[in-house]
């Protein structure tokens, strides 16, 4: 509880920042079109910190993204009856390409973060080469629904957050969720004591993919089709993880943490934004965090090290 404290304040503190400069902030429908607009990049961090935990990257996920929403719209060209079936395509293509980032980076042993990056360039210049830069086709209605409708007051992107949510948070604390922050703590003690650390690895970068596809499903219904819509989402993903205190060099960290750094995140970025500040400043930002957030970290482990001795 002492290690995520922190990153709720700040929150907190973000928010009610919002609040001072637009009091209508706080009612029900403005801060529920705030949690719907943050839901994407949330689902996205909570995948991320599965990776994250385990002491590996994952860099494939804003293209992944993209990807996604660019199949969806040609396979779908705006027909009803299929939308229920790209929709079960995109979420195993998640896993699918989760699957071969996690089998790379553990059977053969390339870095995650040399595997991530290629999947990165592999699928961006795919969606390129496929589209030449406009997508073509387009998302149905009842696609659409997802990303920008609602069950009476509530948006389902919120709903589909809370579930999405609540299954991270049983899943880190069953036996997995216990294997996989071991494995990113001590993967060699880990193997020792029985864990088998590529299998658990592999499931983590197969939640990550898993989350992208549930991402790109909400940011199409919200935002539409475009080649760009997730330029950059795994460098806000990345940010928000460790905003949230996940340790980078994995066995540390909390999943809610981690969701909650997103929220700061899209928080920081909302304020900005009423203050007129440049969008453009937003990578900087999230450097700047990036930067902090390792070096905090480099100078807290020698402490832990001593403690634990």
């Amino acid at each position: 509880m002492r290690r995520t404290l922190p990153i709720f304040i700040v929150l907190a503190v973000l928010l009610v920042a919002i609040a001072a400069v637009n009091p209508y902030f706080l009612e029900p429908p403005a801060f529920l079109a705030f949690v719907k607009r943050a839901a994407p990049l949330v689902i996205l961090a909570a995948g991320q910190y599965f990776v994250i935990v385990s002491g590996e990257f994952d860099l494939s996920v804003g293209s992944l993204v993209t990807a996604e929403v660019v199949i969806a719209a040609r396979l779908i060209d705006g027909s009803a009856e299929a939308t229920w079936p790209v929709l079960g395509l995109m979420l195993v293509l998640g896993l699918l390409a989760g699957l071969v980032n996690g089998v790379v980076t553990t059977l053969l042993r390339v870095p995650s973060f040399i595997t991530t990056l290629g999947m990165l360039l592999i699928l961006s210049g795919a969606v390129f080469l496929w589209t030449g830069g406009a997508p073509r086709g387009a998302l149905s209605a009842q696609f659409r629904e997802l990303g920008r409708g609602s069950l009476g007051p509530v948006p389902w992107s919120v709903l589909i957050l809370v579930v999405a949510g609540a299954v991270a948070i049983w899943v880190m604390r069953s036996d997995f969720g216990h294997t996989l922050v071991a494995a990113g703590d001590n993967d060699r003690a880990a193997a020792l004591s029985g864990v088998r650390v590529a299998r658990v690895r592999t499931v983590a970068f197969m939640i990550s993919g898993l989350a992208a596809a549930v991402a790109a499903i909400l940011l199409g219904g919200f935002a539409g089709v475009s080649a760009q819509v997730g330029v950059g989402l795994e460098f806000q993903a990345i940010t928000a993880v460790v905003l949230g205190g996940v340790a980078l060099g994995g066995g540390r960290g909390s999943v809610v943490a981690a969701m909650a750094g997103a929220f700061t995140l899209e928080a920081l970025f909302t304020l900005l934004n009423l203050y007129g500040i440049s969008g453009a400043l937003e990578p900087a930002v999230q450097g700047v965090i990036i930067i902090a957030a390792v070096a905090l970290g480099a100078v807290s482990l020698p402490r832990r090290r001593a403690a634990a001795s």
